[in-house]
């Protein structure tokens, strides 16, 4: 009896060896999951999602109106159907057909001679005048005579021609017996109203005018009301 004893213990301890042996194997004693076959796999990957980033919606631009269209009571800058000259918006401006011309008087000064060059509205409409004359003396071949008369510094502003209405501007030039320029005696005062193509003859009866030399200029004013001075 005294042997049997720990012959049952040793088989005992055995037991509870392998029962030891087993738990530790079937639990993977290192951490690492378990394959198919039985083998610890390396430590698996972490699956864990990232949140996606989320980007920022862009901004919506509001809806912008283009000057000059449809409902758009704001011109465009440098729009001419907004920007009506003051010769339109007073009834249009008077062109040749509409027109005109004669050569006033002589009024004579400190060695100049001076002439009203008129315009005269015929025609049964209002219609405005704005700036210069154009102004040229030819022969009786349609000749130009000496170079266009020379604008004087001055601020236009529209005439208002009503039916019957006239607009004058100065046509001036030294006496040619008093500066010796070289002369001219023109058939012909071609007047151009402002911005048309289209002139009007005149009779020239005032005899020689200047076309060459240092005193030769001609001068013309801006249109104004009235028939002259």
């Amino acid at each position: 009896m005294a042997n049997t004893f720990p012959a049952v213990r040793r088989t005992a301890l055995l037991a509870s060896a392998v029962a030891l042996l087993g738990t530790l194997t079937a639990c993977g004693g290192d951490g690492g999951t378990t394959t198919a076959a039985g083998h610890p796999s390396s430590t698996a990957p972490d699956r864990t999602a990232t949140p996606a980033t989320s980007r920022p919606a862009s901004p919506v631009s509001p809806a912008t109106s283009r000057p000059g269209t449809p409902g758009d009571t704001t011109a465009a800058p440098g729009d001419t159907a907004g920007s009506a000259s003051a010769s339109a918006r007073a009834g249009g401006r008077c062109h040749t057909s509409a027109l005109r011309a004669s050569v006033g008087r002589m009024d004579p000064g400190a060695g100049q001679r001076n002439f009203p060059v008129v315009l005269t509205n015929t025609s049964s409409r209002t219609c405005t005048l704005y700036g210069y004359p154009g102004l040229a003396f030819t022969d009786a071949a349609g000749r130009q005579l000496g170079p266009d008369p020379k604008r004087t510094a001055a601020s236009p502003e529209t005439v208002r021609l009503t039916p019957g209405a006239s607009a004058w501007a100065a046509l001036s030039f030294a006496s040619p017996e008093i500066s010796g320029a070289r002369t001219a005696d023109p058939a012909t005062l071609l007047v151009t109203p402002p911005d048309e193509r289209d002139s009007l003859k005149v009779a020239w009866r005032a005899g020689e005018v200047p076309v060459g030399g240092a005193e030769s200029q001609v001068s013309v004013t801006v249109l104004s009301p009235g028939a002259g001075p």
